[in-house]
């Protein structure tokens, strides 16, 4: 019995009760929050109807899964409408209580947030001299320091935070910046007991820079990888590059289709960084021998603004890599007709998204037991395959990364031990799986870093990607079950 093919039930309502829980988090941070989780749930209800209807035997074809979408769109949109109303009288009146605020107390000047008759502190990363032009830089408007402990080359200051994270953090690097230049690096972050906490570095120790060996490394990966999807390209034509190096350009063009997404999905990530002036190591591309590259895996080399500007860097890559995969299956799975690749329509139940999406483009061809595909359809799907596997929700993958911008540094590492499991039990029936699951194990299972400004949540848009994307990653992953198979038309295996 293939367990992961039995197990769409349970994930369809793992998806609501995720959605529940946003619902509750939403909740507590007030009437627009609840508003701005309800436009983004919108993003990924049209999905979930389209499968809950198809276990209930209750088949959409491509006209109807269509009309699903612009009607939740339109839902989006009006929406959208009522939240961004919601948000500048929020922000109206939020501005109006601050400027009571100012009128009825005095503000103190910078630096009254010292910690009074503290004795002096040896510290290995911070001079005594950059250490009192550190304690400067608080105040009782920004973060009242009670306590400040050595913390490895640098140092904790505990206390209390008076302001809006995201207000307080931007205040506290512009006069650190001021008092001791670019010498170190600040994070406001919650301790081992969730109260906020500052944390100062020297900034050779958070600013890595990419040696030239790992430079050297990531271009061997890269030159494997295209040989190995030159390989794949060259099995998909029916014969081994290995026997026929010569025809090496017959394979040619998967293999630029592949790497063309990598490519796409590398570009996203770093466009984003780019906007947020953050820096990422060179691309270490993973090769394989079963799809040709299981994706790339890169290293943030410098801070992250915030919680979200971690979100927006990691979701960058796999929805720009995604879409263009999606576009190129689509297109594959229209040209696909009485000529092509013919695989087994088995196949296609490896993967309820793209069983889905071939069903109800290619309709009754996939009642028979082969089926012509164009080489799109390969590419594509390799595409999606790998943008899935990078957003597996397990340490520094770019799931790793959107599940700690969300749901913060706890949850993820829960995610990481969870998604590992996964991955072992998986490796029963899949030797991909183990291979992945050593990748993270070894090389990436350790959550990121925190941002500068851990304090501040990402809000219910991101969230809602956040869980769309996580959804979209399961739906490519996951077999079709034998009952949905059924609706589906597929023959019996």
């Amino acid at each position: 019995m293939n367990i992961a093919a039995e197990i769409t039930p349970l994930f369809l309502l793992g998806t609501l009760a995720f959605l529940g829980w946003g619902f509750w988090r939403a909740r507590q941070r007030g009437s627009l929050a609840v508003w701005v989780w309800f436009q983004g749930s919108l993003l990924l209800l049209p999905w979930v109807v389209f499968l809950g209807l198809l276990l209930f035997g209750v088949y959409l074809n491509f006209a109807g899964f269509l009309l699903l979408l612009l009607v939740f769109t339109g839902l989006y949109i009006a929406v959208g409408r009522k939240t961004r109303q919601l948000a500048q009288q929020e922000l109206q009146a939020r501005r109006q209580q601050l400027a009571q605020m100012e009128e009825q107390q005095e503000i103190p000047s910078e630096g009254a947030g010292e910690t009074p008759a503290e004795q002096p502190l040896v510290l290995r990363g911070i001079s005594a001299e950059d250490l009192q032009a550190i304690q400067s830089i608080f105040s009782l408007d920004t973060f009242f320091v009670t306590e400040t402990i050595p913390y490895g080359e640098g140092a904790i200051f505990k206390g209390n935070l008076r302001r809006d994270a995201e207000v307080v953090v931007p205040l506290l690097l512009e006069r650190l910046k001021e008092r001791v230049g670019g010498r170190y690096q600040l994070f406001l972050v919650e301790d081992a007991s969730e109260k906020p906490a500052v944390v100062v570095l020297p900034d050779e120790i958070v600013n890595y820079r990419t040696s030239t060996g790992a430079k050297i490394l990531a271009a061997g990966l890269m030159l494997a990888s295209f040989l190995a999807t030159l390989e794949v390209g060259a099995n998909l034509l029916g014969f081994r590059l290995l026997e026929a190096p010569g025809r090496w350009v017959e394979a040619l063009p998967v293999a630029a289709g592949i790497f063309a997404i990598l490519l796409v999905h590398e570009t996203g990530h770093r466009w984003m960084a780019g906007k947020y002036g953050v820096r990422l190591s060179p691309a270490f591309v993973i090769p394989s021998l079963g799809i040709g590259t299981l994706g790339s895996l890169n290293r943030i080399q410098s801070p992250v603004p915030n919680r979200k500007a971690l979100f927006d860097i990691a979701f960058a890559g796999p929805a720009a890599g995604g879409l263009l995969s999606l576009v190129v299956l689509l297109v594959g799975l229209k040209l696909s007709g009485s000529s092509g690749l013919y695989v087994p329509t088995e196949i296609f139940r490896s993967s309820i998204l793209v069983g889905t999406l071939a069903r109800l483009v290619l309709g009754s061809q996939l009642q028979a037991e082969l089926v012509p595909i164009h080489p799109f359809v390969a590419v594509g799907w390799i595409g999606l395959a790998i943008t899935a596997l990078s957003l597996l929700p397990a340490g520094q993958l770019d799931g790793g990364r959107i599940v700690q911008a969300v749901y913060g540094r706890k949850t993820a590492a829960r995610a990481t031990v969870i998604t590992l499991i996964a991955l072992a039990v998986a490796a029963i029936s899949n030797v991909l799986a183990l291979y992945w699951a050593l990748l993270i194990l070894f090389i990436a299972r350790e959550p990121e870093r925190p941002p500068q400004d851990e304090i501040t949540e990402t809000d219910g848009q991101r969230d809602a990607l956040a869980l769309l994307a996580l959804f979209l990653m399961v739906m490519t992953l996951l077999p079709i079950a034998p009952a949905l198979a059924g609706f589906l038309n597929f023959p019996n295996g």
